[in-house]
């Protein structure tokens, strides 16, 4: 479907860029299901808050009404941003899936079906934004649990940047891969260039890396981190990751 329209050493400066910065990052929010197992939205909105993120790529968002609202549309009142939501599993009144909260005019909407036969649901959203006058391709996506799953999925997004569709390229999420030495980590890391891979899971005892960002020219992504707020720590089975994008060229 496509419309118009310790905390210092999870941080690293990559490169030394002048431009004018855009943050971008990527959060899985288990359902607003803290890591102490209560249900609560408020510490979401209060993390995404401290992200301060331009775009927001979010993970595992359940869409049924909160306080009269949709979840994701709550999510959005609640710190300020428009929300463009990527159901991928329908159930009944309560979809669930990917969405990208933002505070960037859309330029182009797509949204894509990864889903494989015989296992759970998967998308992705393909947005096209303008971006200080530069267009800015975010891919969003929660790939799936099988290895095979997972190539198949990894396949289909390199597509999309493959000939390039603007002027910056990001892709981020949650991509189920274990292994920093995973073979689709190598695809991806192939095309955009190496980029550093941190512990985001889980939230309270960081040891995988399943949550990343990519930028293609990979010289426009200047900071990487993982953030380490207490309120992170608590507010889902995920560290948010964040990136900082410089749309000018030295």
């Amino acid at each position: 479907m496509t419309d118009r329209a310790g905390p210092s050493r999870c941080h690293i400066l990559l490169d030394d860029i002048a431009g004018m910065p855009i943050v971008l990052a990527t959060y899985n929010i288990h359902a607003c299901i803290g890591a102490d197992g209560e249900f609560d939205p408020d510490r979401i909105i209060a993390v995404i808050k401290e992200l301060d993120a331009d775009v927001l790529a979010l993970q595992e968002v359940e869409h049924h009404k909160f306080d009269d609202l949709d979840l994701l549309d709550y999510l959005a009142a609640g710190s300020g941003y428009v929300a463009i939501a990527g159901p991928t599993l329908l159930r009944g009144s309560r979809d669930y899936g990917n969405a990208l909260l933002t505070r960037l005019p859309v330029l182009s909407l797509n949204r894509l079906d990864l889903s494989m036969p015989g296992r759970e649901p998967r998308g992705a959203l393909d947005v096209v934004f303008d971006c200080n006058g530069q267009s800015l391709q975010v891919v969003a996506t929660h790939l799936g649990l099988n290895p095979a799953e997972r190539r198949q999925q990894a396949r289909l997004l390199l597509s999309l940047f493959n000939p390039p569709a603007a002027d910056i390229s990001v892709l981020m999420g949650d991509l189920n891969e274990w292994f920093l030495w995973g073979r689709i980590l190598r695809w991806l890391h192939a095309h955009f260039q190496a980029t550093p891979g941190y512990a985001t899971f889980p939230a309270r005892w960081p040891l995988f890396a399943l949550d990343h960002i990519w930028v293609h020219p990979r010289s426009r992504l200047s900071t990487l981190a993982v953030h380490t707020s207490t309120l992170a720590r608590i507010a889902s089975d995920h560290l948010p990751l964040k990136g900082i994008l410089q749309t000018e060229q030295q």
